[in-house]
C-alpha cells in the first residue's frame, strides 16, 4: 500500500504538529495502522498548494469557502478529500477494519462532535486565549499571516485578544467549567473508559484532539492547569488515545 499524503501546518514546536483539526485525521491513520507522510505547509501557501493538487475548498460556517487543512490526497485510490470530517467517513469507509465510527453511532457522533466544536470553536470570543497561544509557537512565514486575519475576525489587536485580569480568567473560565464540564457531563454517564463505554470511537479522539492542542501551545503551567482538572480525567483520556491510536 502506498502512504496516504496528509497537508497539515507546521510549528517551531518538536514534531512539527499543532493544529487540531489535522491531529484528528493523523490519530485515525495511526488507529488503522495506515502507512502515511505529512506535507507541512505554512498558512500563506495553503491555498495555492492545494489548488495546485486538485483539491476542494471547505465551506465554511457563514457560505464563504476557504482552503484549509487537513487534506488527505490517496494515491492508492486517487481521491483528495478535504475537511477533518471528511476524511474520517472516508478512512472508515475505505478502510473498514478498526472502524471509527462503530455500527449506529455516526449520528451520536455526529451530535457529540457538534456539541463540542460549539463549545470550542476557536471563533469564539472566549477561546481567544487559546489563539493567543497558538500563535507563539508558529513559524515566522505562518505567522505573518495568521496574527492580521486574526486581528480582523476579532476586530482586536493581538495584545488585546486575552490580556491577564479578568479577561484572562473568563476565557478559563468557558474552557474549564464550559467545555470540559460539559464533556463531563458525556463521560460519566457511560459505563466503561470511552464515550461508548468499552468501545472506543472518533467521539473519544475528537476529545482527546482539543486536550492535545492545549498541551501543545499551553505554557506549563497553563497545561498542568487542565491535566489536573477533574482528578486528571482529560489528561489520562488524552494518554489513552494516543495508546490506543499507536502514537506512544
Amino acid at each position: 500500500m502506498l502512504p496516504i499524503i496528509l497537508y497539515d501546518i507546521p510549528s517551531k514546536l518538536p514534531g512539527k504538529s499543532w493544529s487540531p483539526n489535522p491531529a484528528r485525521t493523523r490519530f485515525i491513520l495511526s488507529y488503522k495502522n495506515l502507512p502515511f507522510e505529512t506535507v507541512w505547509v505554512e498558512y500563506p501557501d495553503i491555498a495555492a498548494r492545494l489548488k495546485e493538487i486538485g483539491a476542494s475548498p471547505n465551506t465554511m460556517r457563514d457560505g464563504s469557502v476557504l482552503y484549509t487543512v487537513p487534506v488527505i490526497s490517496d494515491p492508492n485510490t486517487g481521491a483528495i478529500i478535504t475537511d477533518s470530517w471528511a476524511i474520517a467517513e472516508y478512512l472508515d469507509k475505505t478502510y473498514s477494519e478498526k472502524p471509527i465510527f462503530p455500527k449506529g453511532s455516526k449520528s451520536l457522533i455526529t451530535a457529540f462532535d457538534t456539541a463540542m466544536d460549539t463549545l470550542g470553536s476557536t471563533g469564539g470570543d472566549s477561546w481567544r486565549f487559546t489563539i493567543l497561544r497558538s500563535s507563539q509557537i508558529l513559524n515566522e512565514r505562518s505567522l505573518g499571516y495568521f496574527i492580521p486575519t486574526r486581528e480582523a475576525d476579532f476586530g482586536a489587536k493581538v495584545d488585546e485578544w486575552s490580556p491577564e485580569g479578568p479577561v484572562r480568567d473568563a476565557h478559563w473560565k468557558v474552557i474549564e467549567r464550559d467545555y470540559y464540564g460539559y464533556a463531563k457531563r458525556f463521560y460519566d454517564r457511560g459505563e466503561g473508559k470511552w464515550l461508548m463505554g468499552d468501545t472506543f470511537s472518533y467521539a473519544d479522539i475528537i476529545l482527546a484532539i482539543r486536550s492535545l492542542w492545549f498541551k501543545r501551545v499551553y505554557r506549563e503551567d497553563e497545561w498542568k492547569r487542565i491535566a489536573s482538572l477533574h482528578d486528571g480525567k482529560w489528561e489520562k483520556l488524552l494518554a489513552d488515545v494516543e495508546k490506543e491510536c499507536n502514537l506512544v
